[in-house]
């Protein structure tokens, strides 16, 4: 048994101070204490500990062409044209730079204290579309970027089959996502198999979209597989898919979904960003999380989501960094609450009667609606949970002066990742001082994918 000591501690019902934790062996917590002073057998920590971050939504190859595309070569530039140089660099990959940029972005996680990832996976075959002879190659690929990196990992693979609503044909450029019904199920099963051995993994079912599947293979899928899995889906992210999908069916998207699928608290709708009143009571009615991913939703033009409402309504919502334009828990949740301000021309939007401080609540809740969202037993410090912990500098000149409350305010809206002191996934250091053990080894694999793939003349 590891036993972790802390001045402070995050727990749910507040801060403690003086906290052990008691860990079995997989790092999971057994027990907690709290006002015990520090002994011999105790690993102390450098700071105060929160618990870890989830990323409810990655896509690892799309790190390669973060900042890439931001160049104003077209005025109608929008999310269409940035897709299809996603499509190109999707095509030039081969397993191996396939794994390189996975293990580089689960390290560039870690270090911005994000502790376990959703990976919504869905580029599945050779560059000419042809299967691997083993089909699950790139998501096993993923899986050992992981375990290399140390990060825990929700694998999400996903149905891709079409290109648009009314089941459309696919394009050339989506040909190493396409799926039919029996050979996703078949690629869910090896992962669900290679996951078994690996205690930091668990699996989902991902859908792309509703452009991408139909509900009839949708409702196949879920009959196939257990039904406590938990379910992803991109929905209303841009305009011109709702405006399709009215064209299609005569509904929006999410009221599409919400009438003809059977969406539940099991269920994480990705973006929720295009929303009518309507819409926004089925949720308030149904209960998913929604994941949204503000930098990325700001860099391809997406919009703002009406996350001050939904939060309102005990909607919960979840973070992810989904194109990896930005890496940082911080930024993320900072960009949550600062678009809510901008829309509304006020401060301090993502509160609760019961909690004021900002920081804290939009913290604490990301946290938890991530762990249910990817089923990963983290989100908080307490019995039962694995101990993926954060630990803050208590020497960052922001937070040295500052009470307990104010630490996450000041951390999230001010200081930033400098102030992350160390990292732990399981109870085991990843990331102490900003160093993670593999990032250099790890970043000189991924410089010459970056090269072949983009800049290669």
């Amino acid at each position: 048994m590891t036993r972790l000591h802390c001045s402070d501690a995050l727990l749910p019902d507040g801060w403690a101070r003086d906290v052990r934790l008691h860990l079995d062996a997989n790092g999971h917590i057994e027990r907690i204490e709290t006002d015990v002073a520090a002994e011999a057998a105790d690993e102390r920590l450098p700071g105060p500990a929160l618990p870890g971050m989830v990323n409810v939504h990655s896509h690892a190859f799309q790190r390669l062409i973060a900042g890439y595309t931001d160049i104003a070569e077209d005025p109608t530039d929008s999310f269409w044209s940035w897709r299809e140089a996603m499509y190109r660099a999707a095509l030039a990959l081969d397993a191996d730079a396939f794994e390189a940029v996975c293990r580089h972005v689960y390290i560039e996680m870690l270090r911005a204290g994000y502790t376990s990832v959703g990976e919504f996976h869905y580029v599945h075959h050779q560059p000419d579309g042809q299967p691997y002879p083993q089909a699950a190659e790139l998501g096993l690929r993923a899986l050992r970027a992981a375990d290399a990196s140390g990060i825990g990992v929700s694998m999400l693979p996903v149905l891709y089959r079409h290109s648009g609503f009314g089941a459309q044909p696919p394009t050339p450029g989506q040909r190493r996502f396409i799926h039919d019904v029996d050979a996703y199920l078949a690629l869910h099963a090896a992962l669900e198999e290679a996951t078994r051995s690996r205690p930091r993994a668990t699996m989902g079912i991902a859908f792309h979209s509703l452009r991408a599947t139909t509900a009839a293979d949708i409702t196949r899928v879920l009959a196939a597989l257990p039904g406590d899995l938990p379910v992803h889906i991109h929905v209303a992210e841009q305009q011109p898919e709702v405006d399709a999908c009215l064209e299609w069916s005569g509904q929006r998207p999410v009221a599409w979904l919400l009438d003809n699928l059977p969406v539940d608290g099991r269920w994480c709708l990705i973006h929720a960003t295009h929303l009518d009143d309507h819409e926004l009571a089925g949720l308030a009615e149904r209960g998913p999380v929604i994941g949204l991913c503000p930098t990325t939703e700001a860099n391809l033009g997406d919009g703002i989501a009406r996350a001050e409402e939904m939060a309102g309504r005990a909607v919960p919502l979840a973070i992810g960094s989904d194109s990896h334009v930005s890496l940082s828990v911080s930024e993320e949740l900072r960009w949550l609450e600062y678009g809510q301000r901008l829309v509304s021309g006020r401060r301090n939007r993502m509160t609760r009667p019961d909690q004021a401080i900002v920081g804290e609540q939009l913290y604490m809740s990301a946290a938890e609606a991530g762990a249910r969202a990817t089923g990963q037993p983290v989100g908080r410090i307490e019995a039962g949970r694995r101990a993926d912990l954060l630990v803050l500098d208590p020497d960052d000149p922001l937070l040295a002066a500052c009470p307990p409350a104010h630490r996450l305010n000041r951390w999230l809206f001010a200081a930033g990742e400098r102030a992350i002191r160390q990292v732990r996934v399981a109870g085991a250091t990843v990331v102490d001082d900003g160093h993670h053990p593999q990032a250099a080894e790890a970043a000189e694999a991924f410089h010459p994918v970056c090269r072949d793939v983009l800049y290669r003349e």
